[in-house]
């Protein structure tokens, strides 16, 4: 059973047949203008007449391949049936530094407008970065916001931040009330999380990061040594991506999780320190004692977390917990 959500020109904005029936049924009985849904690739892969207005790929990495044969091509053309089934009036919006996706987007047969972001993409249908500000220039019109004084850290929350921007100035929303939503946006938890500061040691609740490319990013945005703690179910993880940030950024590696060995045979060149453990508890204790003065010790564990832990929210509950208790 499917359930249409039209915005007030009648046409289909989103079709929730394949997001879950009791989800479905009580967007439905609901009057907004918009729905905004994350949708899965496994979701994507069985949809009939799904068809957003604004689709948004803010990147694609290796995820989920041991449900794709640890195929790439068969898990981005996946990803890539978000655009399956919108018109000449629907956008697609994609991340134009993410050279893979980048390609893929140019290749597929479109109706939908296509409009990149990213920090250098200066064209038309594109929004990039210029003297703090964010550019957004469509065939209509450009727009400024300036990001200053944005809360977030990070290449990629300010890469999130230019695709959320450009969603709502598409929809027709100010540039001052975008604006102000960005200054006044707080980080969600278990993603890149601050948690305390302990004998001016920085602990960092990362258990989102439950894939190589999330992790990328939490290295990336670290600017002082770090012991990172990772681990947990594999999904497919090719890790060389990360080498050059691990030997530029990473003291020491605190593996968390049943079976670690892909993860010792991936750094064990490349790091002196890697210990393993099988609970949070360990793990904190263990890099408390290695991490020193304005160290960071991140949880960015880049698996799933059903090996020892509910989900990821436990496992960064646990994480907190573990850090409250120093």
């Amino acid at each position: 059973m499917t359930y249409k959500i039209l915005d007030d020109a009648g046409y289909n904005v989103a079709l929730a047949g394949n997001i879950g029936n009791s989800f479905a049924k009580e967007i439905a009985k609901r009057e907004r203008q918009f729905y905004v849904l994350e949708i899965s690739s496994f979701q994507l892969d069985d949809i009939v007449n799904f068809a957003p207005h604004i689709g948004v790929i803010t990147n694609i990495t290796p995820d989920h391949l041991d449900r794709y044969d640890n195929d790439f091509t068969s898990y981005l053309k996946s990803k890539l049936r978000i655009n399956t089934n919108q018109t000449h009036r629907d956008f697609l919006l994609f991340n134009g530094e993410d050279p893979l996706l980048s390609k893929a987007v140019q290749r597929i047969n479109t109706k939908a407008i296509l409009h990149q972001f990213g920090t250098l993409n200066k064209k038309m249908n594109s929004t990039y970065l210029e003297n703090e500000c964010i550019l957004i220039e469509t065939q209509k019109n450009k727009t400024m916001i300036n990001t200053m004084e944005f809360p977030l850290k990070g290449r990629h929350n300010l890469l999130n931040a230019m695709a959320a921007s450009t969603v709502a100035h598409l929809l027709d929303v100010s540039k001052e009330t975008i604006r102000e939503s960005l200054l006044n946006f707080k980080g969600a938890p278990h993603r890149l999380e601050p948690v305390l500061k302990i004998q001016s040691i920085r602990y960092i609740n990362d258990s989102k990061a439950t894939n190589v490319n999330a992790v990328y990013f939490a290295l990336e945005s670290m600017t002082s040594p770090t012991v990172w703690i990772v681990g947990g179910v594999d999904k497919g993880n090719n890790y060389e991506i990360l080498y050059p940030l691990v030997r530029e950024k990473v003291k020491a590696i605190i593996c968390l999780g049943v079976d670690n060995e892909k993860i010792i045979n991936s750094f064990q060149s490349i790091i002196d320190i890697m210990v393993e453990t099988q609970s949070m508890k360990e793990a904190v204790l263990i890099a408390k004692k290695i991490a020193q003065k304005n160290d960071n010790v991140l949880l960015s564990p880049a698996c799933a977390s059903f090996d020892l832990f509910q989900n990821y929210e436990d496992r960064g509950n646990q994480f907190k917990q573990a850090v409250r208790e120093l």
